[in-house]
């Protein structure tokens, strides 16, 4: 056995993993590894259109895609190694800090707080948040709509304990949702518009008022430190067809919903309720981002209470 391989079992320990690790990225230099949900509908146009590929290629990268059912799913892709950058709700990004993810916030979507809603049934007699005390709830477990649902409870004199949370992916969910299994749903656009428009869902209430409603672009550390440009390009390129969705919704519901399976009307309602507005992450961002970050560690929902700053890409101007 000769060469790196080698290298890498003899030093052993500690040493052979950074090692490797470095050694991964550097072999993964010009492959610039984006994981997307299917709720990025601006990413996933990009992706359609080949728009960053034809950007890059003449720089000498390749452009990859890989989709994830929501947020947390994503993040962990990057902090395995797997991905390079990639879109998420508020509150992934803080649980995945706190179990020590090597991320950076990169940029900023929205707000968009309309489009993360509470649902039931439309024959539920669940007519408030008031009501869902005792109930079992849906959500993804470290995502934007978990954040809402403590928002949610706490505006309304509940606390955590005070409900019955099933921790599920959007398609689980969706099916619980279906049969009875659970008496609410916190979810995201476009499996909130789909399942209004497809089930006659009850909004019992939106994000307004109750959470910021940010996303963010989050990046891997090491590949934001060692190619600054790639991720500028990205985010410039985003900026530049959220400019062109925010002025062209029916067209693209129309374009993306063959390509997503999703009905026209499902992303015209989506887009409706969405801000296309890529930028940087900026200190009230921040603020808001911490505060979500201090409720969850209050709570325990988190293994230790974080500072978001240290996530902040220094390498950002």
């Amino acid at each position: 056995m000769a060469g790196p391989t080698r290298r890498a079992i003899v030093m052993g320990g500690a040493v052979a993993v950074a090692w490797a690790r470095t050694a991964r990225v550097h072999a993964a230099d010009q492959v610039f590894r984006i994981a997307y949900q299917k709720g990025a509908v601006n990413l996933v146009l990009l992706k359609e259109r080949g728009t960053i590929e034809q950007t890059l290629q003449p720089e000498g990268w390749s452009v990859t895609w890989a989709e994830f059912p929501a947020g947390p799913q994503l993040l962990e892709s990057l902090n395995v190694g797997a991905a390079d950058f990639g879109p998420v709700g508020d509150t992934p990004p803080i649980f995945a800090e706190a179990a020590g993810a090597d991320i950076v916030y990169a940029g900023r979507e929205g707000p968009s707080p309309k489009n993360n809603a509470i649902l039931v049934p439309k024959d539920s007699p669940i007519k408030t948040i008031a009501d869902l005390k005792g109930k079992k709830v849906a959500f993804a477990k470290g995502s934007s709509c978990h954040n809402l649902v403590l928002r949610a409870l706490e505006a309304n004199g509940l606390t955590y304990a005070d409900i019955d949370p099933a921790y599920l992916t959007p398609a689980d969910a969706r099916a619980a949702f279906e049969r009875g299994a659970v008496d609410s749903w916190a979810i995201w656009d476009p499996y909130y518009a789909a399942v209004e428009l497809d089930l006659g869902a009850r909004t019992i209430t939106q994000g307004t008022g109750l959470v910021a409603g940010n996303g963010f672009y989050i990046a891997a550390r090491g590949f934001a430190e060692q190619h600054p440009k790639v991720v500028e390009t990205a985010l410039s390129i985003i900026g530049d067809i959220d400019h062109w969705l925010g002025d062209h919704t029916s067209e693209a519901a129309a374009e993306m919903s063959p390509r997503l399976g999703l009905p026209a009307a499902v992303l015209q309602r989506t887009f409706e309720r969405t801000t296309f507005a890529a930028s940087r992450v900026d200190e009230q961002t921040l603020d808001e981002q911490q505060k979500i970050a201090d409720a969850f560690a209050k709570l325990r929902l988190i293994p230790k209470s974080i500072n978001v700053r240290d996530a902040a890409w220094k390498a950002a101007s």
